[in-house]
């Protein structure tokens, strides 16, 4: 206690700080970005510590853009999707991160995303603030309105020396990233990987969207076991994964220990104490009270600790080991006193640290090869990522019910690494995978093989593992209780089931020919449950709702949510009435016109305590 009533700023601004962290630089607010994080002041200025780059305030812009998208299912490119939690999206990813902010809002565990690295090639993610070149020639000054060359060293390809490389870059990141953290539980985690073109860039955009005080590491994975000769001034060998908490609530697993680990643990006398090495005895620090001598019982001869030096426990626990048969007088009982370690008494685990080698995650060639057996041809895919890295971040960040994302799947490792885990410690962890339905390449082994996308590739890695598993496990016990997941949905992105009304409009002729467009709201002709997954999506229900079909409406997880799709009745509602619901939504044109219908309908609901919508 300091005597001093409480500090109402500071709190304020603490609070503050874990809402918007991006709204502090350098501990102070930064009332600029600030504006910019509420959509009230969409622009900056340079003179302050600040990352900022062309187009930043339009990546702001498309951020806080709210999307009208849904996820539609897609059974038939499934497996077990009825039973399943396991979920893979092909679509765009910031606009399916939208799609899933109100569904999975603090939801999800751990993240790991492996982004494009930004090594030249061009980008497959351009996003609706992307402008034309001369637009951002102008903007960071390397020509004039008119189009003159007004400085000449911006006027280049994307190339490293050219501003746009980096821009282009964190215009594509910067929103994903924004929109990924509200997914995040508050003890949840991120693990991105990178390599050194723009970890740089991507530490200063954490930095300021999770906040500088929750970063956690920069691991450094060993991704390749042998250097190029060939390699232009010095061979890469490894890359980065960058690691920030939400919150100072996440809490990282122990690894397990590792065979060379518990080798030393090799002496077991049998008394149900287990297996033990031996340790030294004396300690550095010096005691006076360790200074005494210990008798070997087997000799009768005396050992004192050599001067400046004295035993680990004073005389009343070194007689209490005696007594426990805890010290040790070498094997054949003749020598000086040591002290047994017992294997079940230390850390059960081990301490993750900065620098994973391939001999304990894998290397690039190893994940190569992985692929290439999962498909028994060459690799539709040229940069997987090992399974063993993702399993060693699944191991160090979640528990066995987690839910895990990854907006940027490629060929689907994270996926083939949870079902290998959960399979191995009978886990139950869930998996979201995103993946932009790119087109392969028409001179790449995947287009060779018949993939037309990288989303192709992955679903078809997943039901390859799947079957692989499968097969593992044919003719072994079936625990009903803890039987593994071994499925997905497929969903997709795509526009709305329903017309979007259009705000503010320019003439009385525009009204009203929107009035007449949105005489049916149903946009093309979608199927019932099509438009059950919207409106359970934008309802704030998960994609692993349970979607029961009766007379007439949908039941969602039994007690949640009604939906009347079809032309209704007065006994639906009645039906739907005797149900303990919290939500009612209905097609207007369910009605049919019958405003009276839908007048009883509105006020038995409002009776039996039920919120009803229509559409």
């Amino acid at each position: 206690m300091n005597g001093k009533s409480p500090d109402t700023v500071a709190t304020l601004k603490e609070k503050l700080s874990a809402l918007i962290p991006e709204a502090f630089a350098e501990g102070k607010i930064d009332w600029e970005k600030l504006r910019v994080v509420l959509g009230e002041n969409i622009n900056f200025s340079n003179e302050r510590y600040v990352l900022n780059w062309a187009g930043k305030s339009d990546a702001f812009k498309v951020m806080q853009a709210p999307t009208t998208k849904t996820l539609v299912p897609a059974k038939d490119e499934s497996v077990n999707f009825d039973e399943t939690e396991n979920i893979f999206i092909e679509g765009e990813n910031l606009e399916v991160l939208k799609t899933l902010q109100k569904s999975y809002f603090g939801k999800v565990k751990m993240i790991y995303i492996d982004p494009p690295y930004n090594t030249g090639n061009d980008f497959v993610y351009n996003d609706k603030f992307a402008e034309n070149k001369k637009e951002y020639l102008i903007k960071v000054g390397a020509i004039n309105e008119d189009g003159h060359v007004i400085n000449h060293d911006l006027y280049k390809e994307n190339t490293k020396d050219n501003g746009q490389y980096h821009s282009n870059w964190l215009n594509m990141i910067y929103p994903r990233l924004f929109m990924a953290k509200n997914l995040l539980k508050d003890d949840g985690v991120i693990f991105v990987s990178i390599d050194d073109n723009e970890v740089h860039n991507l530490r200063l955009v954490m930095n300021e969207i999770f906040g500088e005080e929750n970063f956690m590491s920069n691991i450094v994975w060993q991704k390749k076991y042998a250097a190029t000769n060939d390699a232009k001034g010095f061979s890469p060998m490894h890359d980065h994964i960058l690691v920030y908490q939400k919150s100072g609530q996440f809490e990282r697993n122990l690894l397990p220990r590792t065979e060379e680990q518990n080798k030393p643990y090799k002496h077991d006398d049998g008394d149900g104490k287990g297996l033990w090495r031996s340790d030294n005895l004396l300690v550095k620090s010096f005691s006076e009270s360790g200074v005494f001598p210990i008798l070997n019982p087997n000799t009768g001869q005396e050992y004192l600790p050599p001067e400046g030096s004295c035993w680990r426990g004073n005389k009343k626990t070194i007689e209490k080991w005696l007594n426990e048969n805890r010290i040790f007088f070498g094997k054949d009982g003749k020598g000086a006193p040591q002290l047994k370690r017992y294997l079940n008494e230390v850390q059960q685990g081990r301490v993750p640290t900065t620098w994973w080698t391939f001999q304990e995650v894998g290397h690039n060639d190893a994940a190569n090869k992985e692929l290439k057996a999962l498909f028994n041809s060459k690799a539709p895919f040229d940069t997987p990522k090992p399974t063993l890295l993702i399993k060693q971040i699944l191991k160090i960040s979640t528990n066995k019910e987690d839910i895990v994302l990854d907006f940027f799947s490629g060929s689907g490792t994270l996926a083939h690494a949870v079902l290998d885990l959960n399979k191995k410690d009978r886990g139950n962890r869930k998996f979201i995978c995103v993946q932009l339905p790119e087109q392969c390449k028409t001179n790449t082994e995947a287009y060779k093989a018949g993939f037309q996308t990288i989303a192709d590739i992955s679903k078809e890695r997943i039901r390859r593992v799947i079957q692989k598993i499968k097969k593992e496990q044919e003719g072994q016990l079936d625990f009903s209780e803890g039987k593994q997941d071994l499925g997905f949905k497929v969903f997709k992105l795509s526009e709305s089931n329903f017309k979007q009304w259009q705000p503010n409009p320019k003439s009385a002729e525009e009204l009203a020919e929107q009035m007449k467009l949105f005489i049916n709201p149903i946009n093309g002709e979608p199927t019932n449950e099509s438009m059950a997954f919207e409106l359970l999506l934008k309802s704030g229900l998960n994609l692993n709702s349970t979607i029961a079909e009766k007379e007439g409406f949908y039941l969602i997880n039994e007690n949640e949510l009604a939906l009347v799709l079809e032309e209704t009745t007065e006994e639906v509602f009645s039906a739907i009435s005797t149900h303990s619901l919290k939500r009612v939504i209905a097609l207007d044109t369910a009605f049919k016109g019958n405003d009276q219908l839908k007048t009883n309908a509105a006020l038995q609901l409002k009776d039996a305590g039920i919120d009803f919508k229509t559409i």
